[in-house]
């Protein structure tokens, strides 16, 4: 589960909407009312959409899978960057090129010419054999390749699910996702359609402080995947594959992240909530109205029980208001 509390949600400004005029009506269930013309949102959903959000994304790099982190916005690229690269996962914070996924053996062709560039000595005249002129067209096209692939140079496939920051300015990303059945995990905003992302977290997209607040949580998702992957031990039985050895990052990222990570072992996300749910706020849709049925039931109940009590005590005191007329009657005769 993730450790957030909703004083820090509040201080980063995740309640903050759009303005009401240029929402989208599909985000109604995650706004809770409005002030000066603004949208707040619904924190209580938004905790649990993360919780949601965080189990899946620690459960898919628990089973080797990787995620890949999104957003290229002046406020997100920053965050994106350094949390994706505390958690060795690969991240994309510049424009995002068409085709980085469903062309991904020409992107991985330039990823390889990055990796030869960088090998090269640019200051070495002589050796190289090149003109200064042609050392430095070399040198500006290493620039080039090493901000818009940098952050993805040791991805060797498709990632198993994405994180994405402001899913109308990353529309290609998600919609490149959508093609290859990648799940996204996205902040969606109330002018975004959440019905776009199979794991959307309502909240402000546009605040440093809450980027940075959320993007650090699903960072700390990927290293609890990581523990638990490395204290497994051993692969499942019918896995005839022979156990990878730990990478150095590992090791430290455990060592560095062991005294914050609970030892409680989640179950498989399939065993929770509805098979039939399409998103996970559906699951917390059908909850909500088991609870709500619930308590009305309950309601019902109580009144019942209220009615027959005073049912019951109804004839005995017009019986001994009864009692004490005749008497009365008797004295005066």
């Amino acid at each position: 589960m993730a450790q957030i509390t909703m004083s820090e949600m509040l201080n980063a400004g995740l309640q903050f909407g759009h303005q009401t005029r240029r929402w989208n009506p599909k985000m109604k269930q995650y706004i809770i009312t409005s002030r000066n013309g603004i949208h707040i949102i619904d924190l209580f959903k938004s905790l649990d959409m993360i919780d949601v959000a965080y189990d899946f994304i620690k459960t898919t790099v628990a089973h080797n899978g990787t995620v890949l982190f999104v957003g290229t916005k002046k406020q997100a690229k920053d965050a994106i960057a350094s949390q994706a690269t505390r958690v060795n996962m690969p991240y994309v914070s510049e424009r995002w090129l068409g085709g980085m996924l469903t062309n991904f053996q020409t992107v991985s062709k330039r990823v390889n010419r990055l990796k030869e560039l960088e090998e090269m000595d640019f200051t070495d005249v002589h050796g190289s054999g090149l003109t200064k002129k042609e050392l430095l067209l070399l040198e500006r096209e290493k620039d080039k390749l090493e901000r818009q692939l940098g952050g993805i140079r040791n991805m060797t496939r498709t990632p198993s699910a994405m994180f994405v920051v402001d899913i109308n300015k990353e529309a290609l990303a998600v919609e490149e996702a959508h093609k290859l059945g990648i799940p996204v995990v996205a902040i969606v905003d109330t002018n975004t359609d959440p019905e776009t992302v199979e794991y959307p977290i309502p909240a402000n997209d546009d605040a440093i402080r809450g980027i940075e607040l959320l993007t650090r949580l699903m960072a700390d998702a990927v290293a609890e995947g990581l523990l638990e992957r490395s204290g497994k031990g051993t692969k499942a039985e019918g896995d005839a594959a022979e156990e990878q050895p730990m990478a150095a990052w590992e090791k430290d990222l455990l060592k560095e992240n062991a005294h914050t990570v609970s030892e409680t072992v989640t179950e498989d996300l399939e065993k929770q909530g509805p098979k039939d749910a399409k998103y996970p706020h559906e699951s917390l849709d059908a909850k909500s109205e088991e609870a709500r049925a619930a308590g009305a039931d309950a309601a019902q109940q109580a009144a019942a029980d209220v009615a027959a009590d005073n049912a019951d005590e109804t004839p005995v005191l017009k019986a001994e208001e009864a009692a004490s007329i005749a008497d009365h009657d008797a004295d005066q005769n």
